[in-house]
């Protein structure tokens, strides 16, 4: 099983290698890939070290699968290219969420969608992630009529350079920025650029992955994505009314035997979901279930998770245990 990792030096391919070697996923031949200048140096992986190559040289390599965590430009231009050589790309950026022939997958939800067609495979956008693993087997008992969704994200979605924004500001240190404001102290309603309705980049994405993912074209949906100072795992408050009548235990009952979920919901122990106790963990955490009291057939949950592990290595490696499983890789 020859697997490349693209971007493997930065934080999300980092994390890549390391969910790669904790599932004991049957790699043979690790082909780390990043830009020109990393070509050379050496990744260590499962106590050996490889080499980082160039693009060039990873397809004439003929990978199996190739995880793309390099940037949406990175992905539109050398996917194609792995794909043209019979690889299987999982690509973490947004740049193929939204092509209709490429399938949008969290195996959790909808695993199904996958072919031996599909040579390009997008994993969907970390808050996405977390929020229909938590969706999903509510929808199934008792069918998803609108969601509310705002989220409070941590910095290490942004990336490195957030994280010591981040903590030169908590020391005092000056340092290049990547935020428009301080992010120590503060909270920013400003996640990606904002587009011509007012919303911004990760908003609309939320909205329309989650409609492609969980297959409901004409889903009600509306998203506020904020940016706070925390690391460990995006948090999200999620209103989700449905069709039929729900109950605290059926909900319970729905999301504790549901795949990928831990209920952490009891609120007289102080019992919740939170970035710190998420923190390097591959599950979606659920916690403060209750009934809103304002709207009919409507559930109030709290939902966080690691999102440098489901909200994207770790599904990009779930999604390539399937394309195992199936015989496909």
């Amino acid at each position: 099983m020859k697997v490349a990792v693209v971007g493997a030096t930065g934080l999300v391919g980092t994390k890549m290698l390391q969910v790669l070697a904790e599932r004991n996923f049957p790699v043979t031949e690790l082909i780390p890939v990043a830009s020109e200048r990393s070509v050379g140096k050496l990744v260590e992986f499962n106590g050996q070290t490889f080499p980082v190559v160039s693009m060039e040289n990873a397809i004439e390599m003929k990978p199996h699968v190739a995880l793309f965590s390099a940037g949406g430009s990175t992905s539109l231009k050398w996917a194609p290219k792995f794909a043209e050589v019979g690889t299987f790309v999982i690509d973490n950026s947004s740049a193929w969420r939204m092509e209709n022939q490429v399938p949008l997958v969290v195996p959790e939800v909808n695993e199904e969608v996958l072919t031996s067609d599909s040579k390009i495979i997008a994993n969907p956008n970390c808050s996405t992630i977390q929020m229909v693993v938590a969706l999903e087997p509510l929808h199934k008992k008792f069918k998803l009529k609108r969601v509310i969704v705002s989220t409070y994200q941590s910095v290490t979605g942004t990336g490195q350079k957030a994280v010591e924004q981040l903590m030169n500001e908590r020391n005092g240190i000056e340092g290049e920025t990547v935020y428009p404001y301080p992010i120590d102290l503060n909270v920013l309603p400003h996640i990606d650029v904002f587009q011509d309705n007012g919303y911004t980049k990760e908003e609309m994405k939320m909205i329309l992955e989650t409609r492609k993912i969980m297959n409901l074209p004409e889903l009600k949906i509306t998203a506020t994505t904020v940016r706070i100072p925390t690391m460990g795992g995006h948090s999200e408050s999620i209103n989700a009314e449905f069709e039929s009548k729900i109950s605290i235990q059926e909900v319970i009952a729905a999301l504790e035997n549901a795949p990928g979920i831990v209920l952490q919901d009891n609120p007289k122990e102080k019992i919740y979901p939170m970035p710190l106790t998420a923190h390097d963990k591959d599950a979606v955490f659920v916690g403060r279930l209750r009934l809103d009291e304002s709207h009919e057939n409507t559930l109030n949950m709290w939902v966080v998770s690691d999102n440098l592990r489901k909200g994207a290595a770790t599904n990009a490696v779930q999604i390539a245990e399937a394309l195992h499983r199936k015989g496909w890789i």
